[in-house]
This record gives C-alpha cells, sequence and structure tokens, in this order.
C-alpha cells in the first residue's frame, strides 16, 4: 500500500488506521496469538545469518523461562523496501514460510508481543510498526513463551525469526531464523513419548517431512511400483518455482523421481498444469488424474508430459477407476459420466439430483454420490447406472463437504461431514457416527489390519475458540469403530489452505499426511508398546542347581529386555548386572530363597513389565549337590598298594576330601585328606573299618551314595571318582551364567 495523494489533514492517520486493521487481519491469518508473560533476559546471545547477509541477534535462546521471557531481537543489513514481522515462530525449515506464530498481534503498538519492521515513510510506520534505522537495523524487544493458541515449542521446532510481512508472502528472502529451547529442551528439541503406557499401546510418529512437491492436494502410494504419486498445486512461499504438477517422490526419502508438470489444455497444446486428484493406479506404474478444470490425464514416473483429454461440460469435482481398465468415472457437479480415458468419449451418463464427490465400490457394483448441500447421499448401480436409493445425511443440508470414501473390504461408506464421520453399512444403513474436534478431510482403509485412518484439519480461523490450528490424525477398527491408535496430533494443519489427504502403505506400518497450508507431506511411522508374549513362572529349585526365567515381547521399534531383582519382597527392585537377555540363568542359591525376578521391556513408545515371580531355593539334602558342608577328612595314611582304611576323625566328609580305599577294615593308611574334593571311598558293598565307620568325606559331600570298601573295581586299581554334581558346581559359581544348559532346561521347566 502506498500514501494517497492530496491526503486531507487527518488522511494519514485515518489511512494508518485502516491499514493497521488490514495488519492485524493478515497477522491472525498468519496464526501469530496474543499475549505472552514477562520476564529478565537469560542466557547467551545467538547469531544467525540470512539468505542476503542480513545479522539477526536475540539475547537468549536456551534455557528460556517456559512461563514467559522478554528478549531482545537486534538486526543488521536489511533492505529498505520490505517489511518485515519479528516473532517466535514454528520453524517449518528451508523456503518455508516461518507459521503459525507465538507472541502475539500488536494491536495498540505497544504490548511488544511481536513487532513490525518497515521501510522509513511507510504508510504503516507510526501506530503499529516502526521504521528500519541506517543500513537496515532495527532494535526491539519481544516476550515470548513456550505454549499458546494450540502451538508447544516442546512438541515442535520453534525460531525467533524474521519473515517478509503480508505484502510480500512469498518473499523468503526475508527468514532468517534462531532455533530457540525453553528450559529442559535443546534446541529443535521435540521431546519425546512413551512411558508408562499401556502394553501393545499404538501410536504414530513423525519420521520425515517432504517438502518436494510444492503444495500437495492428493495422494497416491502405488501397489505395484510402491513410488509415492502427489498431486500439487503452485506453493505460494517458493515465488520463485511454479511446482504445480504431478510429482513422483521416493517413499523412504522423499527425493524427487520425477516431475510432470504439464498436461494437455483445451486446444490440445501441452501447458502448466496442477494435479488436483489422483484417480488410481495403472498396472505396474503411473496414474490417472484429473488437471483442472476439466482434463483427465494420466501419466508415470520418467514422462515429459501426461496424456489427457480435455472435457466438455462444467468443472470435474471427482474422478475414480472406472468399471473398464480403459474407462474413468468423473463427477462434473450432478453430472456422473463414465468416460474412455483415450478420446475423452462418455459411454454413459446420469444426471442426479445433486452432489459434488463420490466413491465407487467395483466389488459391490455401487457408486455412492454425496450431495452435501441437500444433505443427501445416493446409491448408484455401476450395472444399470440409475439410482438404487437415497439416504439422509444426520445433521441435514449444508453440512461442510469433506470426504465420501467406501472400506473394500466390508463395502462400508464413510462420509465426512463438518467434524463428524458418519459411517453407513453396505445397505445404506448408518450403523455409527464418530466426532472429532477438527473438520473431517480425508480417510484411507488398511484391509490387512482392518483399520480406517482419518486424517482432520483445524478450521485454521483463531478468531474461533474451538480452533488451535492442530489436525489430527485418528484411527479405527472397521468393525467396533473404536480408536485402534493413539490420536495423533498434526500441529499446524490447517484447512485455510486446502484440505489435507493421506495414503496408508498396506498393513499400516506408515502413513503419508499432506499439510497443503505448510507445502510439506508428513511420514509417519508406526510405534507399539511392548507387549510381553511370554512371561516367566514361580520356580523352585534346590540349592547349587542351574534355573533359567525367560520372558518375551512385541513391540517396534522392537524393545530391549533387562532383569531385575528384589530381595525384600517386591518392595524395591534392582537391576541384574548383565542380564539383558530374554533368558536369565543363574545356579540357586539357599540365600536367594524367596527372592523375586521381573522382566522389563522398553521402546521408544513405553516400558512394560512382566508380572514378578518368586523363586524357592530349598536346602540339599545327603543325595543332592553338596555344597557348604561340614567335618573333617580322614587322618593321615600312608597309600600301599591300593589297601588303606579311615584313621582319624573321619567321621563325616569335610568340604570333600578324596579317598580311595581298598578291602581292609581297619588300620590301613591309604587315606587322602583335605578339603576341596569329593570324598568317594573304592569297593563294592563293605563299610570302611569292617563295623560302619563312614569313609571321610563320604556322605556328606558325595554324589548320593555311601561309597564302602569291599574290594571292588575301583579300589582294586586305585582310581579316585568325583561328583559330577559338585564339579560343576564348582566351576561355575554363584551368578555365573550357563547358556548352553539352561536353555536345555527353560525347555523343560516353562
Amino acid at each position: 500500500m502506498t500514501s494517497t495523494p492530496g491526503t486531507a489533514p487527518g488522511g494519514q492517520s485515518r489511512l494508518r488506521r485502516r491499514a493497521g486493521t488490514a495488519a492485524v487481519a493478515a497477522l491472525l491469518l498468519a496464526g501469530i496469538p496474543v499475549g505472552a508473560a514477562v520476564s529478565a533476559d537469560a542466557g547467551t546471545p545467538k547469531t544467525a545469518t540470512g539468505p542476503q547477509g542480513q545479522k539477526l541477534t536475540v539475547s537468549a535462546n536456551t534455557g528460556l523461562d517456559p512461563a514467559g521471557q522478554k528478549v531482545r531481537v537486534q538486526g543488521e543489513g536489511y533492505g529498505l523496501t520490505t517489511g518485515i514481522y519479528v516473532a517466535l515462530c514454528k520453524d517449518n525449515g528451508d523456503n518455508r514460510v516461518p507459521s503459525p506464530c507465538l507472541g502475539g498481534a500488536d494491536m495498540s503498538g505497544g504490548s511488544k508481543t511481536s513487532q513490525w519492521i518497515v521501510p522509513p515513510g511507510d504508510p504503516y510506520e507510526g501506530d503499529l510498526a516502526q521504521a528500519f534505522g541506517p543500513g537496515g537495523t532495527f532494535d526491539v524487544e519481544i516476550e515470548i513463551a513456550q505454549k499458546g493458541d494450540g502451538l508447544d515449542c516442546a512438541e515442535v521446532a520453534c525460531s525467533v525469526v524474521t519473515r517478509a510481512d503480508h505484502r510480500a508472502a512469498g518473499d523468503r528472502t526475508q527468514d532468517v531464523r534462531i532455533p530457540v529451547a525453553f528450559a529442559g529442551q535443546d534446541p529443535g528439541d521435540g521431546g519425546g513419548e512413551g512411558v508408562d503406557v499401556p502394553a501393545g499401546t499404538i501410536s504414530y510418529k513423525s519420521a520425515a517431512e517432504f517438502t518436494t512437491a510444492g503444495k500437495p492436494l492428493d495422494l497416491l502410494l502405488h501397489p505395484d511400483s510402491k513410488k509415492l504419486y502427489v498431486g500439487a498445486d503452485n506453493l505460494p512461499d517458493t515465488a520463485d518455482v511454479d511446482e504445480r504438477g504431478l510429482h513422483v517422490l521416493n517413499p523412504e526419502t522423499g527425493t524427487s523421481e520425477s516431475w510432470i508438470s504439464q498436461a494437455p489444455g483445451s486446444t490440445g497444446a501441452l501447458r502448466a498444469s496442477a494435479a488436483a486428484r489422483i484417480a488410481g493406479p495403472l498396472p505396474g506404474d503411473g496414474v490417472v488424474y484429473n488437471y483442472p478444470l476439466r482434463g483427465v490425464g494420466s501419466a508415470k514416473s520418467g514422462d515429459e508430459a501426461a496424456s489427457g483429454v480435455w472435457l466438455t461440460g462444467s468443472t470435474i469435482t471427482d474422478i475414480a477407476p472406472g468399471t473398464t481398465p480403459d474407462t474413468v468415472l468423473v463427477a462434473q457437479g450432478a453430472t456422473l459420466s463414465e468416460i474412455e480415458r483415450a478420446t475423452g468419449t462418455a459411454t454413459r451418463t446420469l444426471t442426479l439430483p445433486g452432489g459434488t464427490q463420490f466413491a465407487a465400490d467395483p466389488e459391490r457394483g455401487a457408486l455412492w454420490y454425496t450431495d452435501f448441500a441437500a444433505g443427501k447421499m445416493h446409491r448408484v448401480d455401476l450395472t444399470s447406472f440409475t439410482v438404487s436409493g437415497s439416504f439422509d445425511l444426520p445433521g441435514g443440508p449444508g453440512g461442510m463437504a469433506g470426504f465420501t470414501e467406501t472400506d473394500p473390504a466390508t463395502g462400508a461408506v464413510w462420509v465426512g461431514v463438518d467434524r463428524s464421520v458418519l459411517v453407513f453399512d453396505a445397505a445404506g444403513t448408518l450403523v455409527k457416527t464418530l466426532v472429532g474436534k477438527d473438520l473431517a478431510r480425508d480417510a484411507a482403509f488398511d484391509t490387512a489390519s482392518g483399520r480406517a485412518y482419518v486424517v482432520r484439519q483445524d478450521g485454521g480461523d483463531l478468531s474461533d475458540p474451538a480452533n488451535d490450528n492442530n489436525g489430527t490424525l485418528t484411527v479405527y477398527g472397521t468393525e467396533d469403530f473404536a480408536v485402534a491408535a493413539k490420536v495423533l496430533s498434526l500441529p499446524g494443519n490447517h484447512s485455510q489452505a486446502g484440505a489435507a489427504s493421506l495414503a496408508v502403505e498396506p498393513g499400516g506400518t506408515t502413513v503419508f499426511v499432506t499439510s497443503p497450508a505448510e507445502g510439506k507431506i508428513t511420514k509417519l511411522v508406526r510405534q507399539v508398546s511392548p507387549l510381553v508374549t511370554r512371561a516367566p513362572a514361580d520356580l523352585t529349585a534346590k540349592e547349587g542347581e542351574e534355573v533359567a526365567l525367560t520372558a518375551e515381547a512385541e513391540g517396534a521399534p522392537e524393545p530391549t529386555v533387562r532383569w531385575q531383582v528384589s530381595t525384600d519382597g517386591a518392595q524395591t527392585w534392582k537391576d541384574v548386572e548383565g542380564a539383558t537377555e530374554s533368558a536369565l540363568t543363574f545356579t540357586a542359591r539357599t540365600a536367594q530363597d524367596g527372592y523375586r525376578y521381573r522382566a522389563e521391556f522398553r521402546n521408544d513408545v513405553g516400558t512394560t513389565g512382566t508380572a514378578a515371580v518368586t523363586l524357592t531355593v530349598t536346602a540339599a539334602t545327603g543325595g543332592d549337590t553338596g555344597g557348604d558342608v561340614g567335618g573333617d577328612t580322614g587322618g593321615n595314611g600312608d597309600a600301599s598298594n591300593g589297601v588303606g582304611s579311615t584313621e582319624g576323625d573321619g567321621a563325616a566328609g569335610g568340604d570333600g576330601g578324596t579317598q580311595t580305599s581298598g578291602g581292609s577294615t581297619n588300620g590301613g593308611s591309604d587315606s587322602t585328606g583335605g578339603s576341596g574334593s569329593t570324598g568317594t571311598s573304592g569297593g563294592s558293598s563293605g563299610t570302611v573299618g569292617g563295623s560302619g565307620s563312614t569313609v571321610g568325606g563320604g556322605v556328606a559331600g558325595g554324589t548320593g551314595t555311601a561309597a564302602t570298601s569291599g574290594g571292588g573295581s575301583l579300589a582294586a586299581t586305585g582310581a579316585t571318582v568325583m561328583s559330577v554334581t559338585l564339579l560343576a558346581a564348582g566351576l561355575v559359581g554363584p551368578g555365573v551364567l550357563v547358556h548352553r544348559r539352561a536353555r536345555r532346561r527353560t525347555e523343560g521347566a516353562l
């Protein structure tokens, strides 16, 4: 806007007031809300450089007070021909307008919640804006807070920015950004989620944002080539490039593989054309789509231009695959036609009472045509091409048009009207109304999981208390219509610049959602909190026996596990050192009797623990594995020809004295005293000493059979026999994991 020559006295003030009113409206539409708390400066200054050498400095950008912070913002080197806004905004990345903004529209010129800087002599200078100083400088304060108007800088990246004012909305040369972080954040850190959620909770998180396809209007993930086709219009943010057309993206990275920008117009000559709506896939690769106003085209990755036909009649309002591979169904207002794609000739035409969009169900030979203005839905029989039924849309005439889609698995019709989704069965009976807080804009179905995905957009008008700039993605079961995943907020996705659309990868592992207002496609990946699929059970073991506890869980990302133990009846828990595998194996000790164990599984979504189980350890008996058994070994003796007997205190073996014995009953000298071995006495029947005395190291430390003297073969050769069980216990020791044996035991115990 410029000054009007010959303005009467006082006219400049009136002009400023009128200009101020327009500016306030522009700021509100840009999403700059009102109000923030005030506190003292903190932190250290941070500087960034703009695309034209501008220098932007903010007094503090980290550790800011979430409740409110006043910061000083300085700039130099800005052009003297373009006005700018200074504010705290959602940072949408390079070549994207920073918006919405927190900080406020300054309606009085004194609140300083945001600042407007204009060239000297600009008609806005004075009441609402201040002028640049020499060399394109400015020095202002703004008051910022972490949260306001539905945007939270703990959830999305925020920056203190300069951006061109509303008179140059597509000018990105004034964008200079300094990321900020409030207390507890790192700059650009969106925070996280996922602790203490129910086991098996499904949610989605943003994995990437694609900004390579202009202003995205429609999506199709090709079932054969797996390429992501995007119908797009031009994005005002990028005024230097006209991005209209059909874009083909790599769905993993978002990189552009092809861009078909031209299609035949009314004269047949090629021209730049947006891709308004994608009808469906072509075999192998490629899609059929509608380009404004009446074009029906087809193209695949690598094509230089689309092939197509230009229809007569009114503007195309919807399009879908026809009943044969060479035809498409086209809505031109209340007229439904099936046309040949090669020639544009209509093979069948039907005029309905009214309507704009439809959904075809070729499996059941039906087409559902919605007339939002009249509050009606009509069923068309695709065989006879006649209306076979009409149904009321609850809420009456005049509902805001959202979408009409059919579930290919059940034939149910899902209709988005205002903030509701109306679900009709294949016979046209209303079976469910799903109400949300935002406008229902598109739906897609995953038949593999039996789920429907609905994207909703905020109205975008911040003067309406019901609006907050955030859209939502909701997942429903198609049988019970219950919410099947955590509702996901879509910050900044509003309907002011076009309706959102979505595409779902088979299986529902990945979802793509468009945001026309932001000029981006968000790639969402499915997450599942850990769900235990195998839990440990209470276990009883004997002293020295190896035990194994096993637990397993599934989730996305794949969960990790750690084992925990409680020694005080589950009052407190501590991690078992090094226990990060599904099986926990160890040697049971009597000191562990009554200990409780559990496994805890973790991933980015949440933490899930198994129920605590109890370990019961019983003491070893004479026939069991020897542990810390008492007694002394027999006295000194002399080995002589393999014949010997016990002398001294040989009543009960110590910690395992090894002794061999021949066949005599008394007085021999072939005893081996000491500790640490298994007491074994050769022989086959008679007791050592002839009268029943116990050989040193026998019963208490042995293998379950008191070895006796008596001339057996071991006695005859003088060989030493050691308990296998005690040998294993000695090699393993307390707390050592023996995985090979544990696996064998686990299979039997659990």
